[in-house]
């Protein structure tokens, strides 16, 4: 049983290592490019005005790195503010940038899921009206955020604003012949952890005519379960997005 790890490039290389490790056949195969923002002068810009911020919120690892790429040299992190993740991940992202635990909320280790929902469950009561809040998150191929917006929603409700600034792009990657081949034979024998509803998108994309009733797939959030059905996966797992969790998933596929 061959696992084809569809997150972008570096977390797909950590999960590699994680399930090797297990004794799992995984094999990195991205399905979402990470590409640094056409405009960076404005992430800059956004370090100067932190303080002004109850929370900036996070939306992944990579929002944690390509944000810190362009802080200037000098520029601490203000200690008033809060930095906001959904999962454990993005959390150990901010803590290798030099962010203090104390200064970080996601959701609790043993929540059922890592999303915004699970989040603003922490987060809420922080919140008051007037609080304005950074979001930092991916775009799409023309530079415009892309994502949901629940959270944002649930802040405007409460009297916040909002604002969002784009830290890197998210694309659909390039394969090769020798990547097609491969996504062809996994869709008859191979197993996809699917992290991403965007990811499930662009593999119909890259494989348009690919009959996937054949396939299996785990599935770490509902909504990407929901996707892979849709794209016509045989047999979907819902996991949660631990290591742990996703090798008992895969394992109940004997």
């Amino acid at each position: 049983m061959r696992v084809f790890i569809t997150r972008p490039e570096n977390e797909a290389r950590r999960w590699v290592a994680e399930l090797r490790q297990r004794g799992i056949d995984a094999l990195s195969f991205p399905l979402i490019a990470i590409l640094p923002a056409a405009r960076t002068e404005p992430l800059r810009q956004s370090w100067g005005s932190l303080a002004g911020y109850r929370a900036v919120m996070f939306v992944s690892g990579n929002a944690v790195r390509h944000f810190f790429s362009q802080r200037p040299v000098g520029m601490a992190w203000p200690p008033q503010t809060r930095a906001w993740t959904t999962g454990g991940g993005t959390s150990g992202a901010l803590l290798e940038a030099g962010i203090a635990g104390s200064l970080v909320d996601s959701p609790p280790p043993q929540s059922a899921q890592f999303d915004s929902e699970a989040l603003w469950q922490q987060v809420a009561k922080q919140v008051t009206a007037g609080d304005a809040v950074l979001i930092v998150r991916g775009g799409d191929a023309s530079g415009q955020p892309a994502g949901r917006d629940w959270l944002a929603d649930q802040l405007a409700a409460a009297g916040a604003r909002v604002d969002t600034i784009v830290a890197y792009v998210r694309g659909i990657p390039e394969l090769d012949a020798s990547q097609v081949a491969s996504a062809r034979g996994g869709a008859t024998d191979g197993v996809w952890l699917l992290s991403s509803s965007q990811a499930v998108a662009h593999l119909q994309s890259l494989l348009p005519s690919q009959d996937w009733h054949a396939a299996r797939a785990v599935a770490t959030h509902p909504r990407i379960a929901h996707a892979a059905r849709r794209a016509g996966f045989g047999v979907v797992c819902e996991s949660r997005p631990s290591v742990e969790a996703v090798v008992a998933a895969l394992e109940s596929f004997g």
